[in-house]
This record gives C-alpha cells, sequence and structure tokens, in this order.
C-alpha cells in the first residue's frame, strides 16, 4: 500500500480529529496501526496526550512506612526558602524550595573491631592452618595473603570470616 496525497491529507484529518492510530488504520485500510504511528512520525505531526484521564499530581506522604524497631531515625527539620533567579532578560523567576537540614548520624560500630596484623606470607608459603585472605592487587609487586592462624572449618582467620560469612540478613541491611 503506498501512501498517496489523498491518503495523507485523511490521516492528518482523522489524526487531529482525536482518533486512534487502530482506528486511522481501520479506517484507511490496508495498514496496521504501526505504519500508521510510523507515518504520523515522519510528518511530524503533533503528539497528543496519552489516554487514561487527567494526568495525576503526586502528593507528598504524610506518613512514613513503618520502620524496623532497631532503626534509629534521622532527626530532619524542612524549611521553605525563596530563590531568585535573573533569567535572560530583566524578569525574575521566584521559585519555592523545600529544602531539608538532616543531622549526622553516629556511624561507630557497635563493637570494639580488632584489625589483626598481616603476617604478610606469598602463596607458597600457605597452609592448611594460615589465612589465605588475599591483600592488594595480585598484577602488583606488594600482593600478599593475611597468613594469620585459621580455624580448622575455615580457610581464614576469624577477623576476615567474619567479612567473608555476613549473616543474609546483614548484607540486605548494607545495601
Amino acid at each position: 500500500m503506498n501512501w498517496t496525497d489523498e491518503r495523507v491529507e485523511r490521516l492528518k484529518k482523522l489524526w487531529a480529529d482525536g482518533l486512534s492510530a487502530s482506528q486511522i488504520a481501520a479506517q484507511l485500510g490496508g495498514v496496521s496501526r504501526n505504519a500508521v504511528i510510523g507515518k504520523v512520525h515522519r510528518l511530524n505531526l503533533p503528539g497528543r496526550a496519552k489516554s487514561g484521564g487527567q494526568a495525576s499530581v503526586r502528593t507528598k506522604r504524610t506518613t512514613a512506612a513503618p520502620r524496623a524497631p532497631n532503626y534509629a531515625g534521622r532527626t530532619a527539620t524542612q524549611t521553605t526558602r525563596t530563590v531568585s533567579r535573573a533569567s535572560g532578560g530583566s524578569a525574575q523567576l521566584k521559585q519555592d524550595l523545600d529544602v531539608v537540614a538532616v543531622e549526622d548520624l553516629d556511624t561507630r560500630p557497635l563493637e570494639d573491631v580488632v584489625v589483626p596484623i598481616s603476617r604478610r606470607l606469598t602463596l607458597v608459603e600457605l597452609s592448611e592452618r594460615t589465612c589465605k585472605w588475599p591483600i592488594g592487587d595480585p598484577l602488583q609487586e606488594g600482593f600478599h595473603f593475611c597468613g594469620n592462624d585459621s580455624g580448622e572449618a575455615s580457610p581464614y582467620c576469624g577477623y576476615h570470616a567474619k567479612l567473608a560469612f555476613q549473616p543474609s540478613s546483614e548484607r540486605k541491611r548494607a545495601r
């Protein structure tokens, strides 16, 4: 099917009348909905608002979502500021901005963490009872392994085992 001048004019009229691409394709006959959409696009005809009624305006949630009992909330204060900007000419644009000030949280660990001093072993120096935690870049000169004593059931010392084997709830919380 070719797009004759008569069919293009009819397409433009039906599009301006607000018919959907499917309805236009049915009235023209011999073309698909996608062919109509493509032709409308190539003709640079103005788009129309999406169907589904009026555009919904988002409103801010007034109540916070429930939090875990151990959640340490942030103390926040909210202020509204008016900002004036010069735009192009002598006219000024005023805009209200919501500014939220957030208090810094104490991020110290819950328990004292002691990082062990590495024995700096190479690959050939490792044994069944040494920590095999890699330290550094394997392609660099200073690469080594932790080398501290490890338990029978783990390839890592106590410190590195805690890093390697976190309970799933802690991994989810860290994200």
